[in-house]
């Protein structure tokens, strides 16, 4: 293993030895606290232009499963068809693992797919820094190899370069009755398994290119996914959603509007459709236990989350108000109308990896593109 240097932007060193593929490398630097779901954290299409922080001290013992698709094109065990983090920043690598359904080590994947990882660093020191400063632009460098070129995150359309360029079907993977409702998802890097919950319930989805007018296709209802980098960048998308908002509203019959869910960068974008201003978190939500409240209530929820900008509820339209809030810093972690069946969560439902508590939520919009209310 050689050398490994990571540069944080306001100066600071972290030295340890490379365990991955060995070139340099820029990004982003954020931090995970999970204790588990390195393989499907690193296939997040959120992660796109980062560099992966994960505080829990030792990282690999489990292995990797086996890269395997479905006959739908899913991916069996992981979130996307190949890794999309920059490289990966542990306190301990252990290239040994052990695991029922493990197939190769961690560094063994790395360098399959040509991501840089480091270990050796105090991940805590440099987690905290991170808690204190807010996230920084950082570079890998590997000894023996050429320098990093300077990388760019602020206004960079991530979405655009994570999402897909043509659109898929998806059919149900449960059998349905008569012709299954059809859901348009707009794609602006979706993880797989909120595709899997979707179809696991009974819907065809239709999964298009962020930018694309799905106001001319016939559908029942409209699901908005995850995504990386700033919704600033993505002001066709948002276009595209006032456009349907406009559509269901001058409709006389509320019964017949086609309900719209959103997931983290989902309802990002929901929110700018609303009315609402975006802001960048700090240093982001990036974990498998962060608690949730559903407003008006006092259920809680446990959650996993990864984002780093969040909606600004002051901001929203009359018609909108906050459904669920932050219970660490009071952040928006989700909306809806006051009368339409439209609502988003900033955090992850579909999990995978972190806990299922919220699953229920994909039940609820189910419900309502089959018209049970």
């Amino acid at each position: 293993m050689s050398k490994a240097i990571l540069r944080l932007s306001d100066g600071s060193t972290f030295v340890g030895t490379s365990f991955g593929y060995e070139a340099s490398v820029s990004g982003e630097v954020v931090f995970n606290t999970a204790m588990s779901g390195y393989p499907e954290s690193l296939t997040d299409p959120s992660y796109a232009g980062q560099l992966m922080v994960l505080t829990y001290p030792l990282i690999g013992n489990y292995g990797v499963p086996p890269f395997t698709m479905e006959n739908n094109g899913l991916a069996t065990f992981m979130e996307s068809d190949h890794i999309y983090a920059s490289a990966i920043i542990v306190s301990e690598y252990s290239g040994e693992y052990s695991h029922w359904n493990a197939q190769e080590s961690l560094g063994d994947w790395l360098r399959r797919e040509h991501i840089p990882g480091i270990t050796g660093i105090d991940t805590r020191a440099l987690t905290k820094l991170l808690r204190e400063h807010g996230v920084m632009m950082g570079t890998i460098s590997i000894e023996g190899c050429e320098d990093a070129p300077e990388a760019q995150y602020e206004g960079v359309n991530f979405v655009d370069k994570v999402s897909t360029k043509e659109i898929v079907h998806y059919a149900p993977i449960v059998p349905v009755e008569g012709t299954p409702k059809k859901v348009v998802l707009v794609d602006c890097g979706v993880k797989h398994n909120i595709i899997r919950c979707l179809i696991r319930r009974g819907v065809e989805v239709i999964r298009v290119p962020w930018d694309y007018d799905f106001n001319t296709l016939d559908f029942d209802g409209l699901f908005l996914s995850n995504g990386p980098g700033d919704p600033d960048t993505c002001s066709a998308a948002v276009e595209n959603i006032r456009r349907f908002m406009t559509l269901e509203q001058a409709k006389t019959d509320p019964a017949t509007v086609r309900p719209l869910m959103g997931i983290c960068m989902g309802n990002q974008l929901l929110g700018k459709a609303a009315g609402a201003t975006i802001y960048k978190l700090k240093y982001g939500h990036r974990s498998h236990n962060q608690p949730v409240r559903q407003v008006g209530t006092d259920r809680c929820f446990i959650t996993s989350q990864n984002h780093g900008y969040a909606v600004d509820t002051t901001t929203l339209s009359p018609d909108w108000e906050p459904l669920f809030i932050n219970m660490n810093d009071g952040s928006n972690e989700g909306i809806r109308h006051k009368s339409l069946p439209w609502f988003s969560a900033q955090f992850h439902p579909e999990a995978c990896s972190g806990p299922v508590d919220t699953e229920f939520l994909f039940d609820e919009f189910v419900k309502r593109v089959r018209g049970v209310f």
